[in-house]
């Protein structure tokens, strides 16, 4: 007999449990979905252009896209198409259509951000409410509109928002599948999956044991038949991703760009390593900073609770983890194809195996990552607290949900606790309000119906405050640059090692266009100059590094060469290649001296280009930045 059963049948204002289950909902549900999506889509939009170009090495690429259809197709950081960016595409396709349809602008690139997260959020309502009805959905998706670090990606113009749209996508079509043992949601599921793919690589992939345990577990059909649907589920997620991965191997290495992030220029080589098995080892060729012994953070089950992650989705984590466990152990008596046990099995491995990794790879991860957890963490609050409520009147449900709400107090004052000079009264009062609601909701079921009515909401308002807050506080901050934070009073929204975009400055060491991870607009002069003739030339200038040339692209509206790509450490030009270019009049300027940060891997055809163009030309300074004329 499961929870759900065993509710108190005296609740006048509770849902019976097979209409909560309906797809269709009550209509009264419609209201709150349209307020919640509204609300949703006024937050990720206010002021939405107060972060400019936000991460100017994406921008540059979508403005790159908006010229020319072969760098849109490639995901080249410059129209004329000298190198790719560092991931594949397909968010970048977005932003290039945008870009092409409403102009170049902060809007037109960071809108389409902003929507995928209202998607996000109506599509987990839809799936949550499949299989545990409409308050649960309804919970799920303010739990994920009210992360920080949703809040932050859905505001930037990262390919995180493209891959978290696309595998809630996928867990809606697995539920679906899993209502009739249907083949084509299934393999639409792994379309969604395989296209999660040219979003962010093979970080999409982590979903999948958790959907494929869903379905074996639970659809309606004997076991050969739960075999064969998931195996043509994994040949769509092959289909959907590999079909770009062979048309980029297939297509002419000279016509086309090179494929930033590799050694090789091989995007299987970026995608399995840079990009792949590499995050997880840390030998990731040509990176820079980072490594085997926690250059990147410490690895470990506390990573996600660490100073840089847990403002961004740390409010609701162990609450996730008492949602998963006291589901599972209350449904472990349900038949096997119970769709809300399923429902905790799909959402449980995805958040397990992705908490998993992120807590022990050693290679690059930012805190930003973990977006990827928002939709997870959402659900299974929704799912359980929906259920726990329901069966209050079991003394076992309700000491459950009594220990999440206090739990999920004491987490809020903890974190809170760290930004002693922002809103310092909070903390204190989620701490006291949870744990005063704590007590009430254990003797909920004794209480008349407005009173339950009552406890209910101050419970929500209190589990939901300190992460609310947060939330509103990082919306409210403008972000720029390559390592986006969650949280109040960040400035540009940068963490350790970031930088934002910077108007006319040097930014970088040498002049260089901003550093390796921030990005600097040129100044009037430097501006003027590089317009000047822009035409005549495949490329008005080149820099070392991709956020150097970001700065120079979008303030001038002409292709700079990223020399080295991303780090600087890519062999995109060789020198002789560079050369060749300058030889042939392709090259107007050479901006900054190059010196960059560098790993002890990757190529130096960078540092090479830079000393030969220092020792072949004479500088001048324009707007504090180093200029090197190639034409004389």
């Amino acid at each position: 007999m499961t929870l759900l059963a065993s509710r108190d049948a005296a609740d006048e204002d509770t849902e019976d449990a097979a209409t909560a289950n309906q797809p269709s909902g009550p209509r009264r549900a419609r209201p709150s979905v349209a307020a919640l999506l509204l609300a949703t889509a006024v937050l990720y939009l206010w002021n939405l252009g107060e972060s400019g170009w936000a991460n100017a090495f994406y921008s540059a690429a979508a403005q790159a896209g908006s010229v020319s259809w072969k760098a849109l197709f490639f995901g080249s950081s410059d129209a004329a198409n000298a190198i790719t960016v560092d991931k594949t595409p397909a968010a970048l396709w977005v932003m290039g259509l945008s870009a092409r349809l409403f102009g170049v602008n902060a809007w037109s690139v960071l809108v389409p951000q902003a929507l995928m997260g209202v998607g996000s959020v109506a599509l987990l309502y839809a799936t949550v409410r499949r299989t545990s009805g409409p308050a649960a959905g309804l919970l799920a998706g303010a739990v994920l509109a009210l992360t920080p670090a949703a809040a932050l990606m859905f505001r930037f113009n990262n390919p995180d928002s493209l891959l978290v749209l696309l595998l809630v996508a996928g867990a809606y079509c697995v539920v679906r599948a899993l209502e009739n043992a249907s083949p084509r949601w299934l393999a639409l599921a792994g379309a969604a999956v395989g296209f999660g793919f040219l979003a962010k690589m093979l970080q999409a992939f982590l979903v999948l044991p958790a959907f494929g345990l869903a379905y074996l577990i639970a659809a309606p059909t004997p076991v050969r038949e739960r075999l064969l649907h998931l195996l043509g589920a994994l040949c769509a997620t092959i289909a959907s991703a590999g079909w770009y991965l062979a048309v980029v191997a297939l297509w002419p290495a000279a016509d086309r760009p090179y494929i930033g992030g590799s050694q090789e220029n091989s995007l299987w080589e970026l995608a399995l390593g840079y990009n792949g098995l590499g995050r997880i080892t840390g030998d990731e060729v040509g990176s820079v900073g980072g490594g085997r012994n926690g250059g990147w953070g410490g690895t470990g089950w506390d990573r996600l609770f660490g100073t840089e992650m847990a403002g961004g989705i740390g409010w609701l984590l162990p609450a996730a983890v008492i949602a998963l466990a006291a589901g599972l152990w209350f449904t472990r008596h349900a038949r096997r194809t119970d769709r809300e046990r399923a429902a905790l099995i799909l959402w449980g491995g995805w958040f397990l195996v992705t908490a998993a990794v992120f807590s022990f790879m050693s290679g690059i991860i930012h805190a930003y990552y973990t977006i990827a957890l928002a939709p997870a963490i959402a659900a299974l609050v929704g799912i359980a607290g929906a259920q726990l409520w329901r069966a209050r009147g079991n003394p076992a449900a309700a000491a459950t949900l009594s220990a999440g709400i206090g739990l999920t107090a004491l987490t809020a004052y903890l974190l809170l606790s760290r930004h002693s000079t922002w809103l310092p009264g909070l903390a204190i009062a989620i701490l006291v309000a949870g744990l005063l609601c704590a007590i009430l909701v254990f003797f909920a079921s004794r209480l008349p119906v407005a009173a339950r009515r009552l406890v209910a909401v101050g419970a929500l308002v209190t589990v939901l405050a300190g992460t609310g807050a947060y939330t509103v506080a990082t919306a409210a901050t403008p972000h720029s640059g390559a390592l986006p934070s969650a949280g109040p009073n960040n400035g540009r929204g940068m963490g350790p090692g970031g930088g934002g975009i910077v108007i006319g400055g040097q930014g970088g060491p040498g002049g260089a266009g901003g550093g390796l991870l921030g990005t600097s607009l040129p100044g009037e002069s430097l501006t003027a100059l590089l317009r000047q003739d822009s035409a005549k030339y495949t490329w008005t200038a080149a820099t070392v590094g991709s956020n150097n040339a970001a700065g120079y692209q979008l303030g001038s509206g002409a292709p700079v060469m990223a020399v080295g790509g991303f780090n600087g450490t890519d062999p995109a030009p060789t020198l002789e290649q560079f050369q060749e270019y300058v030889r042939s009049g392709r090259i107007h300027y050479f901006l900054g001296d190059g010196m960059m940060m560098r790993g002890e891997t990757g190529s130096d055809a960078a540092e090479r280009i830079a000393a030969w163009v220092a020792e072949t030309y004479q500088p001048t300074t324009v707007d504090g930045v180093t200029v090197y004329d190639l034409t004389r």
